[in-house]
C-alpha cells in the first residue's frame, strides 16, 4: 500500500499538470479565435479569385473552340501522362492536439503507397511532418522544401515560398500532379483531413459559347496575359487558405484535447484523494486498535 506521502506527492504532480492542460487550453482557444477571423478575412479574396479564374478559363475554351484550335489554356490546366508526384503535407510544429498529426500522416502514408514505383517529390509544412517525411526510407521520396515553425502566425509571405516552390517543380521539374493533405477546420470539435488536388486545375465546366457571346469586357492587358499574371496568385491564395485551414483546426483539436485532459486530471485528483482518505482512515484505525489492544493487555 503506498504510503501517505507518495498519494499526497501524486496528488500535487496531477495538479500541476492540471494547472498546465487548462493553461494550454485558454491559450489554444484565444489563438483560434483569431485564426477563424483570419479565414473570414481572407475567403471573400479567395472566392473571387477563383471566380474570375474560371471565368477567363471559359472564355479561352470558347476563343480556341471558335477558332476550330485544340484548347490550350494554360500549361496549369495541362494533363500530363507522366512526371513526378507532388505531395504538399500541412502538419503542425507540435504534439498535444490529440490525433491531428497522426490522422495526417496516415494520409500522406496511404497516398505514397498509391503512387509507388512513380518518382515522388514532397513539401513538408510543420515539424511533425517534416519529421515524419525524413524517416521515410523505402521508397525514399525528395523533400523539396520545407516550413517549419511558421505556427500559429501564418501570414501570406509562408504561402509566397510553398507556392514557388510548388510552381517551380510543376513546370520546370517535370511534375504531373501537385496533392495537398491537410485538416480543414470544421468546428471547434470537428477537423476533418481533406486530399486535394492543387495541379492541375480541372477544366472549367460550362457553356463556353454563352460565356463568349456574355462577354462584355475589354481586357487591358490582354486575356492570355491577365490569366497568365492571376494563375500563381491565384495557387498562392488558395494554398494560404490551406494554411489558414489547417492552423485554425490545429488549434481547436489542442482546445479539445487539453480539455479531454484537465477533465481526466479532475478525476484521478478525486481518485487520488478518496485512496487519501481511505488510507488515513485505515492507519487510525489500526492505531486506534493497537491501543485498546494494549490498554486490554495491560488490564488483565
Amino acid at each position: 500500500m503506498a504510503s501517505l506521502r507518495e498519494i499526497r506527492r501524486k496528488i500535487k504532480s496531477v495538479k500541476s499538470t492540471q494547472q498546465i492542460t487548462k493553461a494550454m487550453k485558454m491559450v489554444a482557444a484565444a489563438r483560434m479565435r483569431r485564426a477563424q477571423m483570419a479565414i473570414l478575412a481572407s475567403r471573400p479574396f479567395a472566392v473571387k479569385m477563383e471566380a474570375t479564374v474560371r471565368q477567363l478559363a471559359l472564355l479561352e475554351v470558347a476563343a480556341d473552340q471558335q477558332a476550330g484550335r485544340e484548347v490550350q489554356i494554360h500549361p496549369f490546366f495541362d494533363q500530363k501522362p507522366s512526371g513526378a508526384a507532388v505531395l504538399v503535407l500541412v502538419t503542425a510544429d507540435k504534439g498535444l492536439c490529440g490525433a491531428f498529426n497522426t490522422n495526417l500522416i496516415r494520409a500522406a502514408i496511404d497516398w505514397m503507397r498509391r503512387h509507388e514505383g512513380r518518382r515522388m517529390l514532397l513539401a513538408a509544412v510543420g515539424r511533425k511532418g517534416r519529421d515524419f517525411l525524413r524517416r521515410v526510407r523505402e521508397p525514399a521520396p525528395t523533400i523539396m522544401t520545407e516550413l517549419v515553425g511558421i505556427f500559429p502566425k501564418v501570414g501570406f509571405v509562408h504561402a509566397e515560398l510553398l507556392g514557388k516552390a510548388v510552381i517551380g517543380a510543376y513546370l520546370e521539374g517535370g511534375a504531373s500532379s501537385v496533392t495537398v493533405i491537410y485538416n480543414e477546420f470544421k468546428s471547434v470539435a470537428t477537423q476533418r483531413v481533406v486530399e486535394s488536388q492543387l495541379l492541375p486545375i480541372p477544366v472549367p465546366v460550362g457553356d463556353a459559347q454563352a460565356a463568349q457571346a456574355s462577354n462584355a469586357f475589354g481586357f487591358e492587358p490582354r486575356r492570355e496575359e491577365l490569366l497568365e499574371a492571376l494563375l500563381p496568385r491565384y495557387l498562392k491564395a488558395q494554398l494560404y487558405r490551406i494554411l489558414l485551414e489547417s492552423q485554425a483546426a490545429e488549434l481547436a483539436a489542442r482546445m479539445s484535447a487539453m480539455d479531454a485532459a484537465s477533465k481526466n486530471a479532475g478525476e484521478l485528483i478525486g481518485a487520488l484523494t478518496l485512496n487519501l482518505n481511505r488510507t488515513r482512515q485505515a492507519m487510525i484505525t489500526r492505531e486506534i486498535a493497537e491501543l485498546v489492544g494494549g490498554a486490554e493487555a495491560l488490564a488483565s
